[in-house]
């Protein structure tokens, strides 16, 4: 049997699911107001905020112990190395559409895996290693409305760079994330690397912050931290690290592929328009290498 099956495992594929339809609308959002504000500024808020709302689950449900509070480095690392992605990827978002900045998210599973082996000697299953080929098939296909010649036309822009740098980042968060966990509560390490990444983001960004202008900023500014604070940071930050300790490396973050598909239905939702019916191809291609991900390992 594997070290990753059983319930625990099955309970961090639904976290990974949820997470990936959360971190969809980050795109989305992002692409709203990425130019409205500095994205040190807007992710120091969002990380303080988050960091807020975790707190109070972490005291309220008993979770958070001195105990965990033991060699404080690692939420430092942790929280600077997430701090980092996120900033990367409001950084790429002022220039790269978000189904373009989704398509360099699917390349994060391929990085983890190779971190994965790095930092746990995680290997990587020939059926895991098809899974994640199909996901990626079918996560172009999906970016890409299923045109060829687009695909072969894309040309990668600075936005789409800057979201690579930070793509890297978070690749390396989750074995790196598993390999210094000490028992740790996932509310609970949530809660303090998100703190530790706020100051982070505070000491670095602070003449930013200094010199914004709060009262001046559009709406949307405000109803996309509330969802980036909330939805696409408290609860998937849990998530991940809830998956982080249940599943391999490689499995959670090809969980990554199902997020251009996510971003077309939050494109809809915004009334940015329907792809054709040939994107359901590539849909249907990344819930198959889902399914398989899902198969029992023996």
């Amino acid at each position: 049997m594997s070290r990753y099956g059983g319930a625990d495992a099955v309970r961090g594929h639904l976290a990974m699911l949820a997470f990936s339809a959360l971190v969809a609308g980050s795109f989305s959002f992002g692409g709203l107001m990425a130019n409205e504000i500095s994205s040190v500024v807007l992710q120091a808020m969002r990380f303080a905020l988050a960091a807020m709302i975790v707190g109070v689950v972490a005291i309220a449900t008993g979770k958070l112990r001195g105990a965990d509070l033991r060699a404080p480095w690692r939420y430092v690392v942790l929280g600077t190395t997430f701090a980092f992605y996120f900033v990367m990827m409001f950084e790429g978002l002022k220039t790269a559409p978000p189904v373009s900045a989704s398509a360099v998210m699917t390349l994060m599973p391929i990085m983890t895996a190779g971190f994965s082996f790095i930092l746990l000697a995680q290997r990587t299953t020939l059926r895991i290693a098809g899974a994640l080929g199909i996901g990626a098939a079918g996560a172009l296909w999906v970016i890409f409305r299923g045109d060829l010649g687009a695909l072969l036309a894309f040309d990668v822009g600075r936005g789409e760079w800057l979201y690579f740098l930070g793509c890297i980042a978070h690749a390396l968060y989750v074995p790196l994330a598993r390999k210094v966990n000490r028992g740790e509560a996932a509310v609970t390490s949530s809660f303090l690397v998100l703190s530790a990444g706020a100051l982070a983001l505070t000491i670095y960004g602070w003449n930013d912050i200094r010199a914004t202008d709060f009262a001046a900023l559009p709406p949307i500014v405000w109803i996309a931290l509330a969802y980036l604070s909330l939805g696409a940071m408290s609860i998937t930050f849990v998530l991940l690290n809830f998956a982080s300790m249940r599943l391999a490396g490689a499995k959670v973050m090809a969980y990554t592929y199902l997020t251009p598909g996510w971003v077309i239905l939050w494109e809809l939702a915004f009334g940015h328009g329907l792809p054709g019916a040939t994107v359901l191809l590539g849909v249907g291609l990344t819930l198959a290498a889902v399914v398989l991900l899902l198969k029992h390992e023996g």
